[in-house]
């Protein structure tokens, strides 16, 4: 599937799991909720995705988490912040150039309207 298809879908799934939650919860239920939404529309997902970091000469095997990883070139991270800061978006570059990944989401589900807590990040 192209990129910015299953960015869409992904984008798609997002807000339709807002619409039942609405904002407010924890970060780990709309990572859940999503997890099942992207399942079932039988994509490969994988979630709390360990990546290693190297430093000089040694490897930190938890370095990082990356919330949710779709067919294994989509990084989603997910925030329930009152408004992005430039940390949120250090952080999902940060995954993305670790990891290799050309594209990524920060969504935040802390919004009114899911549409206006989502960034798209290109390297």
């Amino acid at each position: 599937m192209e990129i910015d298809k299953l960015t869409e879908q992904v984008i798609g799934l997002a807000i339709e799991v807002h619409r039942h939650l609405g904002p407010g919860l924890l970060e780990s239920a709309y990572q859940e909720c999503l997890y099942y939404e992207l399942k079932k529309a039988n994509l490969k997902v994988e979630r709390e995705l360990k990546l290693p970091i190297e430093y000089k000469e040694i490897k930190l095997d938890h370095g990082y988490r990356i919330d949710l990883l779709i067919e294994d070139r989509l990084v989603i991270e997910i925030k329930t912040v009152e408004t992005f800061t430039d940390v949120h978006k250090a952080q999902i570059l940060t995954y993305m150039r670790l990891g290799n990944y050309k594209t990524g989401l920060l969504i935040n589900f802390n919004t009114k309207l899911l549409s206006k807590g989502i960034k798209r990040f290109v390297l």
